[in-house]
């Protein structure tokens, strides 16, 4: 049994964002369809290093996977593994971390296609990284971008940041001295930061604000604080049962009382319209985003198949 081997050069050439953001939005209409099957994030390890695996199935598509990575002191390191429905068999071992950054920026911008206003033109963004740069060329390709503010705690990153963005998207990336400027007045706000302690503030929101909140995936950290929980009159994640485990972001606001469950719905619903979402121009909406295996398997197996079309890759022995 032999499977095709992609190297992150591989994925490079092969995945753009347009690919990323169509076969994610397959993805969460078959999820949302019942097409599909996602299982939540587990984690094992120590405080050094953790073990993540996350599985999805999508048998109308022809196939499942699981995406695995470690966390330690020595970096990150991403794999997908994609299996054949049909037979069982593993055809693609793929390095993902250029695959997840695409898959991530992919999902805000399927959620932003649904969720913000369809005039949205000014984004603001706390947090100038590697997925900075996915989110915002995501929500650049889905809403007329005119205008965007960056923040990042280190001044000549985040500068440097602002001037590769601008480049790349063609929209003028403004560097700002702190994460309200960035946000204040945006039709699109997104944090996208490590950060433990939220970085959006509820007071900074202006109406009709469409939140991508992709930072905290874990119950002790926030992206966004109970002020602005509170104003979200549509709240969506891309999977409940994830959110329960790793949500700080809605489970700390609902021991007060902010929030319930019954309120959030899951993005694949939206995306299969069996829930409405933004129902109003000044509604200020709120896509907390965990990362979901779906994301993963729709775009591994675009890439797989371009690949092979391609003869791309590696073929290994197993």
């Amino acid at each position: 049994m032999s499977a095709l081997l992609l190297t992150e050069k591989d994925v490079e050439g092969l995945l753009r964002m347009d690919d990323a953001l169509r076969a994610v939005e397959e993805g969460f209409r078959a999820l949302g369809r019942g097409e599909a099957t996602n299982r939540p994030r587990q984690r094992v390890g120590t405080r050094e290093t953790s073990i993540n695996v996350m599985l999805a199935s999508w048998p109308a598509r022809g196939y499942a996977g699981f995406k695995y990575y470690t966390a330690s002191r020595g970096g990150i390191r991403f794999w997908v593994h994609l299996f054949d429905m049909a037979t069982g068999e593993l055809v693609a071992v793929i390095q993902a971390d250029r695959l997840g950054q695409q898959r991530t920026g992919a999902a805000s911008g399927i959620a932003t296609k649904y969720l913000a206003g369809s005039d949205a033109s000014t984004v603001g963004i706390v947090g100038t990284g590697w997925q900075a740069e996915s989110q915002l060329e995501a929500v650049c390709a889905v809403r007329p971008i005119r205008r965007i503010r960056c923040f990042g705690r280190d001044m000549v990153h985040r500068d440097a940041f602002a001037k590769k963005m601008s480049s790349l998207l063609g929209v003028n990336v403004e560097a700002t001295g702190s994460a309200e400027e960035a946000i204040r007045d945006a039709d699109v706000a997104i944090a996208a930061t490590n950060a433990p302690q939220p970085v959006i503030r509820g007071d900074w929101l202006r109406a009709g604000c469409h939140i991508n909140a992709i930072g905290a995936n874990r119950l002790e950290t926030r992206d966004l604080d109970d002020a602005g929980v509170r104003q979200c009159e549509f709240v969506a994640t891309d999977s409940i049962e994830q959110a329960k485990a790793e949500s700080g972001d809605l489970v700390e606001p609902m021991k007060r009382g902010v929030i319930t469950w019954d309120r959030v719905h899951e993005i694949s619903e939206v995306v299969a319209g069996k829930v409405p979402g933004r129902t109003n121009a000044d509604d200020i909406t709120l896509f907390k985003s965990h990362g979901i295996a779906i994301e993963d398997v729709a775009v591994a197996a675009l890439v797989y198949e371009r690949a092979r079309e391609g003869g791309i890759g590696k073929s290994v022995s197993l």
